[in-house]
C-alpha cells in the first residue's frame, strides 16, 4: 500500500507538470500569434479579448518534448503556426531550423537562458491595460508644441493633431523614472513591478521618456521578451549592414534606413526597434543664410539638425500625424550630419547611407515641398503618389502649384521608368547640391547597377563617376558610347568623363531603340560591344604619329545598301 500511495502521488505530480507545460506551450502559441498580427499593422486586442484557438490557424496542434544536445524542442504541426514561424523567422531566425528532415519548422528554446513566456492571464498589469484598452485620444496643438498660436500657423494640417497613443513633446522630453507612471489622456496608469527590470535600463542610462515610450510600445504586450527580441534585431541588423558591404560595393539595392522617425513618441530610433517601412519627406534646401542648425530632443542631441528659419519640426511632426504617419523619415534628422558628437561615425555611415537613400522613396508615398524640382537628391525621391505638404487653404494658389508640380512630376517619373541613362544624366545637370560628388550619388540608385559604389566623402566627382561606371549594367552604359562622339577623357577613351557629361547637351532620343550591350570583360580597363557591327569598312588618316597627346581624326569610308559610298569624319 505505501508502494502504491508513492507510485500514485508522483502519477498525480506528472499530471500537473504535464497540464502546466500544456497550459505554456498554448499561451507561447497564442503570444506567437498574436505578436505576428500585431508586426503586420493589426489592431491592438480588445479590452474584452481572451485566448482562443480561433484566433490561430487552423488545424491539429501537437508537441512533444525531447532532449538533444541540451536544447529542449517543441513541433508544430503542418496544419498550425506557419504565421507563427514566419514571424519568428523574420525576428529570431536564431531560433528556428528550416532542415529537419520532415521539413516541418522546429522552435528551439536553449536550456541556458530561455525567454520567459508571456501570459494573456485574466490578473492584468496596469502596462496590460494600456496595450489592450481603448487608449484615449490626445490632440497635440501648436501652442503646447511651440508656444505659437494656432492662428499664426499658416498650414493647415499643422495647427492641431487629435489621436491615440501619442505623446506630448513635454511627455517625451521628461526623463524616466520608476515612480514616474504614465499619463495619457489624464489618467494615470502606475508602473508595475513586472516591468521595472525593462525601465531599469533606460533608467540607468538617463534617457527620456520618448526613447522609452518609442522602443516598448512596439512590444509592451511581450514585455517578458522584450529585451531578448530587440537584441536579436539589432543583432540581424548590424550583421545585415555589414554583410551587404563587399569591396567597396553595396551588394543589393534593397538596405533599410538606419534611422526612422516615430511620429507617435518623437523620437528618431533604429530601424531595427519599428520593423515598418517609413514614409520619406522629400523636401527643398535652402541657402545657408536662411536656414538655422537646432539641436533637438528628437534624434537625443546627436548632431545639429539644419533646417529652414521658419521651419519648425514638432509642427512638420503634426502634419504628418493628421496623414497618417507613425514613422518617417527625414534625411536631415535620421541621415547623420555633419558636427555632432558622433562624427567619428558620420563617414563610414554614408559608405552605406547615402547611395541607398532611394530604397527609403522607392516603397512609399513622399510628402514634398516648395523648391523641389532643382535639388539633386530629390531625383532618386520620385514616388508614383506624392503628397504635396504646406497646404495654407489657398485653394486657387493651391491648384496652380498642384498642376505644375504633376506636370514636371509626370515628366520625371516617365524619365526614371524609361531607365535611359542619357536622360539621367540629362536632368541631373540642371540640378545644384552642396558637393558636387552628391550629384554622382544621387544617380547611383537611379541607374539600378547590379552593386552599387559606396559613399567616399574623400573621393572626388570624377573618380565616384568612373567607378560607376563601371558599375552600370550593360544597356545603360550603351548610350554612353552611341551619343557622346568625342573621346572620353577619363580612365576609358570610349566613355565620357564625369566633366563631359555635365557640361556637354546632348540630343536625348524620343524613341528608345535597341543599341546593343558594352559589357564588361575579365580585364578590368578592357570592355567590349555586341550588337549592330559594320562589316567592311576603309579607315583612312589614322597611321599619321601625333607630336602631341590629342585625338587622331580621320576617316571611315563604307558602302550602304544601295552600295552608294558613304565617308564618316572619325576620332580616335
Amino acid at each position: 500500500m505505501h508502494y502504491l500511495s508513492v507510485w500514485a502521488s508522483i502519477i498525480r505530480q506528472a499530471r500537473q507538470i504535464f497540464n502546466s507545460l500544456s497550459t505554456r506551450l498554448h499561451h507561447l502559441l497564442l503570444t506567437i500569434q498574436h505578436d505576428y498580427d500585431l508586426s503586420c499593422g493589426a489592431e491592438l486586442p480588445p479590452t474584452n479579448w481572451q485566448p482562443s484557438t480561433q484566433t490561430m490557424d487552423t488545424g491539429e496542434s501537437y508537441f512533444r518534448r525531447q532532449e538533444e544536445e541540451g536544447e529542449y524542442r517543441f513541433n508544430l504541426s503542418r496544419g498550425m503556426g506557419t504565421q507563427a514561424m514566419n514571424f519568428l523567422d523574420k525576428y529570431h531566425p536564431s531560433v528556428v531550423n528550416h532542415d529537419s528532415p520532415d521539413r516541418i519548422p522546429w522552435i528551439k528554446i536553449a536550456r541556458e537562458n530561455p525567454p520567459q513566456i508571456n501570459h494573456y492571464s485574466p490578473i492584468q498589469t496596469p502596462w496590460d491595460k494600456i496595450a489592450r484598452e481603448d487608449p484615449p485620444q490626445i490632440t497635440l496643438s501648436t501652442f503646447a508644441e511651440t508656444g505659437r498660436a494656432e492662428s499664426t500657423v499658416p498650414v493647415l494640417m499643422q495647427r492641431s493633431y487629435t489621436g491615440k497613443r501619442v505623446v506630448s513633446s513635454a511627455l517625451a522630453d521628461t526623463l524616466a523614472r520608476i515612480d514616474f507612471g504614465i499619463k495619457l489622456g489624464g489618467t494615470l496608469y502606475t508602473i508595475d513591478s513586472a516591468v521595472i527590470s525593462v525601465l531599469n535600463s533606460y533608467i540607468v542610462q538617463n534617457l527620456d521618456f520618448g526613447i522609452a515610450y518609442a522602443f516598448l510600445r512596439p512590444y509592451w504586450n511581450q514585455i517578458d521578451t522584450i529585451e531578448y527580441k530587440l537584441r536579436a534585431q539589432e543583432k540581424k541588423d548590424r550583421e545585415m549592414r555589414r554583410s551587404v558591404l563587399v569591396d567597396g560595393r553595396i551588394t543589393t539595392r534593397h538596405v533599410p534606413a538606419r534611422r526612422v522617425w516615430d511620429l507617435y513618441a518623437n523620437r528618431v530610433i533604429p530601424y531595427w526597434v519599428a520593423c515598418e517601412h517609413p514614409w520619406g519627406i522629400s523636401h527643398a534646401w535652402v541657402d545657408e543664410k536662411d536656414r538655422v542648425n537646432v539641436m533637438t530632443p528628437i534624434n537625443g542631441y546627436e548632431w545639429p539638425v539644419p533646417i529652414p528659419k521658419d521651419t519648425n519640426l514638432d509642427l512638420i511632426r503634426i502634419e504628418m500625424l493628421n496623414l497618417g504617419v507613425k514613422y518617417a523619415w527625414l534625411d536631415v534628422l535620421c541621415l547623420r550630419q555633419e558636427g555632432g558628437k558622433g562624427e567619428h561615425l558620420r563617414l563610414e555611415e554614408w559608405k552605406l547611407d547615402v547611395p541607398t537613400i532611394g530604397s527609403v522613396f522607392e516603397m512609399a508615398g513622399n510628402v514634398s515641398d516648395r523648391c523641389w524640382f532643382r535639388r539633386a537628391w530629390t531625383l532618386q525621391e520620385i514616388t508614383q503618389n506624392p503628397i504635396i505638404g504646406g497646404k495654407t487653404g489657398d485653394d486657387i494658389m493651391e491648384e496652380g502649384v498642384r498642376r505644375r508640380f504633376d506636370e514636371q512630376l509626370t515628366s520625371l517619373r516617365e524619365m526614371r521608368q524609361r531607365n535611359m541613362a542619357l536622360t539621367l544624366v540629362s536632368e541631373m545637370q540642371h540640378r545644384v547640391s552642396t558637393k558636387p560628388l552628391d550629384k554622382v550619388a544621387g544617380l547611383a540608385y537611379l541607374l539600378q547597377t547590379d552593386s552599387i559604389p559606396i559613399y567616399d566623402a574623400e573621393q572626388s566627382a570624377a573618380d565616384a563617376w568612373e567607378v560607376l561606371m563601371d558599375a552600370m549594367g550593360p544597356r545603360f552604359r550603351t548610350p554612353l558610347l552611341f551619343y557622346y562622339h568625342e573621346p572620353g577623357d577619363g580612365r576609358k577613351r570610349w566613355r565620357p568623363s564625369w566633366e563631359q557629361v555635365m557640361t556637354n547637351k546632348i540630343m536625348v532620343p524620343s524613341l528608345t531603340f535597341f543599341l546593343g550591350w558594352v559589357n564588361r570583360t575579365d580585364d578590368p580597363d578592357a570592355d567590349c560591344y555586341t550588337g549592330y557591327h559594320i562589316e567592311s569598312a576603309n579607315v583612312q588618316g589614322l597611321s599619321e604619329v601625333q607630336t602631341e597627346p590629342t585625338p587622331r581624326q580621320g576617316e571611315l569610308v563604307l558602302k550602304d545598301a544601295t552600295e552608294a559610298p558613304r565617308t564618316l569624319k572619325i576620332v580616335a
